[in-house]
């Protein structure tokens, strides 16, 4: 491994002021499941290692019915499936963060680090997505706040500026008769690269037979994670039914954007589209129902 300068952070000021100074020669140490591998292997070239774990702001982990869940970026994920009101109300994160890795990885893996790794496959994003999450940013001229929907650029690459950090993740409490759901398709049992990953987050009327609202998110199919807009509108004040979904699986499977390589074809990967979006709204739906 290459020799780098090692900072431990003990403020959000701080961090970033180390940020600003080094640019690109700097990177955020949180949970390190993904740093520590691709500067070992020699990846990614490193001089300076920020180490924010000792922040609080980035270790907030609170909800309530008022204002909904506050993940700070470097909070692990066992913390968050660990969490009974968690589980209750937001399960499609929590399907996801039971899947990055295995145990030992989800005790120092975090949600936000992620985040932003911003590989398309990345687990925790589609969830992200459904659930409305809000992305707090802090930098050299302040703060802000941006959807998780649109964080990624690129592979590997996101909105962060030079100097800037993601603190924290904002989801709003779901509406009363909601929930959310995540899958993936791997080739293996578990820990492995999704082929295919696909969220989704419903909210049903009072009588539970009309879908209010949907929201559906996909990984592994375009350069970054997609939220699949047209495809949860079309849900908007339908009757749950087979057809309905089916439409909406069809218009998942139209924005994708795959590539074929070593885990999947560009055809198995748009069929794989619509066979997890159908699983993902019939999970999200059936929660509902058995609430």
């Amino acid at each position: 491994m290459q020799a780098f300068e090692y900072v431990a952070a003990q403020t959000v000021p701080e961090a970033v002021a180390v940020l600003d100074e080094k640019g690109q020669h700097a990177r955020i140490l949180a949970g390190g499941t993904d740093l520590i591998v691709q500067v070992r292997e020699a990846k990614l070239a490193v001089d300076w290692m920020v180490d924010i774990k000792a922040i609080p702001e980035v270790n907030i982990l609170t909800h309530d019915s008022q204002n909904g869940l506050r993940l700070g970026a470097a909070v692990p994920c066992y913390q968050i499936y660990d969490t009974e009101s968690i589980c209750e109300n937001f399960p499609g994160l929590v399907d996801a963060t039971k899947i990055i890795g295995g145990t030992a990885i989800q005790g120092r893996a975090c949600v936000g680090g992620n985040l932003c790794n911003a590989s398309p496959a990345a687990d925790s994003i589609p969830p992200l997505i459904v659930l409305n999450a809000t992305c707090v940013i802090v930098g050299p001229d302040g703060e802000r706040e941006l959807p998780a929907a649109e964080f990624c650029t690129a592979p590997g690459q996101t909105v962060l500026e030079r100097g800037e950090m993601l603190v924290e993740i904002k989801i709003p409490q779901p509406p009363s008769n909601s929930s959310s759901y995540y899958l993936r398709f791997i080739p293996r049992n578990e820990m492995d690269i999704a082929v295919v990953g696909a969220g989704a987050a419903v909210t049903l009327d009072a009588a539970k037979q009309k879908i209010v609202s949907a929201r559906i998110a996909l990984a592994a199919v375009a350069p970054t994670p997609l939220f699949a807009e047209e495809a949860s509108t079309l849900l908007a004040g339908r009757e749950i039914s087979e057809e309905a979904i089916n439409e909406a699986a069809a218009a998942a499977q139209a924005i994708a954007r795959p590539i074929s390589d070593m885990r999947g074809t560009a055809e198995q990967r748009t069929h794989l589209v619509g066979v997890l979006t159908r699983r993902a709204l019939k999970g999200a739906i059936q929660r509902v129902l058995d609430a």
